[in-house]
């Protein structure tokens, strides 16, 4: 194993063992609940946007490191953005997954997910959240509660 790999490792360990952003926002938040059958994985991500700007995210569920440090990096990740550029970071996660080399440089944890790609079952986990917040955005630009899928 690389020294970078292990780096890797570590960082995702860190987010699972203590997870940023994990609970719930007041009622009125966009909140969109997934899962992921082939593994189990659920997540409830619920978003805070006003004025087209995630000014909160957090997110409650269970699963496995790889879906909750995702989940953990992602919420990190969009707090402050706008709806737009949320976006752009969940299409940049998507070419991460698809083995193109990407660079978050306003958030370089999420790079250490990048190995999911070299095992295709393991995918799904680590787009979970993310997924659910396309979903959340795209559904944003009002307040809606209880998106299910």
């Amino acid at each position: 194993m690389s020294q970078l790999d292990d780096l890797y490792r570590r960082v995702i360990m860190d987010h699972y063992k203590s997870p940023r952003n994990r609970g719930e926002l007041e009622a009125g938040s966009v909140t969109v609940n997934l899962n992921n059958p082939t593994c189990g994985d659920r997540i409830s991500l619920q978003l805070e946007i006003e004025n087209g700007i995630v000014n909160n995210a957090k997110f409650t569920g269970e699963g496995c490191s790889i879906s909750m440090s995702s989940a953990s990096m992602m919420t990190d990740a969009v707090k402050g953005k706008t709806a737009d550029e949320a976006l752009k970071l969940a299409d940049k996660f998507s070419s991460l997954m698809k083995g193109e080399s990407v660079e978050f440089d306003e958030y370089e944890d999420i790079e250490a997910l990048s190995g999911v790609n070299k095992f295709p079952a393991r995918i799904k986990c680590a787009t979970l959240a993310w997924n659910a917040l396309r979903k959340g955005v795209e559904h944003g630009h009002g307040k809606h509660e209880g998106i299910e899928q």
